[in-house]
């Protein structure tokens, strides 16, 4: 059975670590907890796990405090996690059956990760990164900010899911890091373009994110991935200025780079919906239902594969009066999202409409 080291990097993360600990206490043979300068009781509930705890300067520059989290490992394996991940009792007994039957011929094992849950705390969305990796290789952190770990060798894909539930983060952080890096005078790569335009969308400065996004995309360097979820992003400035002609250029811009994806689909739909041309939008919803997602694809969605493009049908077919084909779409929907409240209004309303129009008994 192979051994396994926790690295971690933290700063003020009283209210989660203990959480994040306790669901891998018991299946990581070391804990190395590296401190970036916490003022709180982190450092006090660490030691309740661990002595291996480590200090680091902050400089700005996660892949350096990270790399210096990987160098305090002495265990076959590195396992990494932020503060804010978990794994619930389903995910530890997936993670312990592959500590005791990997091979030690893999190098770097991926798992999903889980970003966000629906109302029934169903995965609505996830992604899947390099989780474990083996301590000889030396892999290395690159990046200041959303820094990625450089891999190679043998790769396996697990089913694990690592869980992130933040309670609260820092919203200035990261793009004040990028800000320092522009006004320094360094040259931000493809991928920090990509991340610094994210940025500038979350804090609502529309037009400099549009300008990176486009720095990005005309660079044709970046990770098709980012370039299709750059797209997105780019139609969602767009919507937020009311610029409506680029909203939707920018999601058709996506098949420079694949096929229609399901959230193209459902926001070329939607583009059709509000204007309502009701046979395009059913078009684009129904592909929505029809594309093939991989089971391991880095990016996934599945509000765009399930609940929204069967609720989104249920109302097209409504305006058409077509009642049983709604009626079929919101019971799809509802398989999905059981207690939604819009969902349980419209099985009534059909509920009522069925049995007036096609004469069926109570």
């Amino acid at each position: 059975m192979i051994s396994i080291s926790l690295c971690m990097i933290v700063k003020n993360e009283e209210a989660v670590i203990a959480r994040c600990l306790d669901s891998v206490k018991d299946l990581v043979d070391e804990m190395n907890i590296v401190d970036t300068g916490s003022t709180d009781n982190t450092k006090e509930i660490v030691k309740q796990y661990t002595n291996r705890i480590f200090d680091f300067k902050w400089i700005d520059n996660f892949a350096a405090a990270r790399n210096f989290s990987f160098q305090q490992a002495t265990k076959d394996y590195i396992l990494w996690l932020d503060a804010d991940d978990l794994l619930n009792i389903e995910e530890q007994e997936k993670f312990r059956v592959l500590k005791n039957t990997l091979s030690p011929e893999i190098d770097v094992i991926s798992m999903n990760y889980y970003l966000s849950f629906d109302d029934d705390e169903n995965v609505a969305s996830l992604i899947r990164r390099n989780r474990l990796v083996k301590r000889e290789k030396n892999f290395q952190w690159i990046g200041a900010v959303h820094e990625y770990l450089e891999v190679y060798g043998t790769f396996l894909e697990s089913d694990i899911g690592i869980s992130h539930v933040p309670l609260s983060h820092d919203q200035y952080r990261n793009i004040e890091i990028y800000k320092k890096l522009i006004n320094d005078g360094k040259e931000l790569s493809p991928r920090d373009l990509y991340y610094y335009a994210n940025e500038l969308k979350d804090h609502q400065l529309y037009d400099e994110a549009i300008y990176y996004y486009e720095q990005f995309l005309t660079s044709n360097l970046g990770w098709v991935e980012d370039c299709i979820q750059a797209c997105y992003k780019l139609s969602d400035c767009y919507a937020a200025i009311k610029d409506d002609g680029n909203k939707i250029t920018s999601v058709l811009r996506i098949f420079e780079y694949d096929s229609p994806r399901p959230e193209a689909c459902c926001r070329l739909g939607y583009y059709f919906m509000e204007q309502a041309k009701n046979n395009a939008a059913i078009y684009w919803y129904e592909q929505a239902l029809t594309v093939k997602i991989p089971p391991n694809s880095p990016f996934q969605n599945n509000t765009f594969t399930t609940w929204l493009p069967h609720l989104q049908l249920c109302v097209l077919y409504d305006r058409l009066q077509q009642y049983e084909k709604a009626y079929f779409h919101n019971e799809k929907a509802r398989s999905y999202k059981p207690n939604d409240e819009r969902i349980l209004f419209n099985q009534k309303y059909f509920n009522k409409i069925l049995k007036k129009d096609l004469f069926l008994e109570p």
